[in-house]
């Protein structure tokens, strides 16, 4: 098990590859359909020193708040990352971005900004939400709660320990690729055989 704490490195992300598994500890910011499309459309500063070598985490959590007014997640496990892929690379660029977490993979085009500005795509384990939601120590802030609401806002969350895989890295790697891949093969072989 790998031990990473934001900020990420540049060298240090390209050290990783395919497979390796990771306990992520530091800032992590969620962010998901509204929230690409504003850092694409209009380039916020506001996020931009929240996710400078630190991680994108695509999550809508459930969260709740504390008689003293403070912010907890209850669950907080990953989102289908594939609904990114038009935004994703450009946003690594943009904001200088070390990894992004979610499930399901991502495409070429995200698996070129990867291999380019030096990034990773973490899987989380889909399904784990409350325990994910246990990696979460800290609510530091969130942006756009009232326009977004509360699955879309930017939460900007202090990470201790939080479990992930890399399933692609900054060299090309793509496990999902590998596995689609395989898996047509397959496909292929057996309805020949029809």
């Amino acid at each position: 098990m790998i031990k990473l704490k934001t900020p990420i490195s540049e060298e240090e992300i390209r050290k990783l590859r395919v497979g390796d598994t990771v306990l992520l500890s530091g800032t992590v910011v969620t962010a998901r359909d509204q929230a690409h499309k504003l850092m694409i459309e209009e380039k916020p500063d506001f996020v931009r020193d929240d996710l400078r070598e630190s991680v994108i985490y695509h999550c809508g959590p459930v969260v709740r708040k504390d008689d003293k007014g403070e912010w907890h997640f209850v669950s907080a496990g990953p989102t289908t990352s594939a609904r990114e892929e038009p935004y994703q690379a450009e946003v690594i660029k943009e904001y200088q971005v070390r990894g992004v977490i979610g499930k399901g993979g991502m495409g070429a085009r995200t698996a070129e900004g990867l291999k380019n500005y030096g990034a990773v795509y973490f899987h989380a384990v889909g399904g784990a939400g409350t325990l994910i939601a246990n990696a979460v120590k800290k609510v530091k802030t969130v942006y756009k709660l009232d326009e977004f609401g509360t699955p879309e806002a930017f939460w900007v969350i202090q990470v201790e320990d939080f479990p992930l895989v890399v399933t692609m890295d900054a060299h090309g790697g793509s496990l999902h690729k590998e596995i689609m891949e395989k898996s047509s093969k397959i496909a292929d072989e057996l309805i020949h055989q029809i």
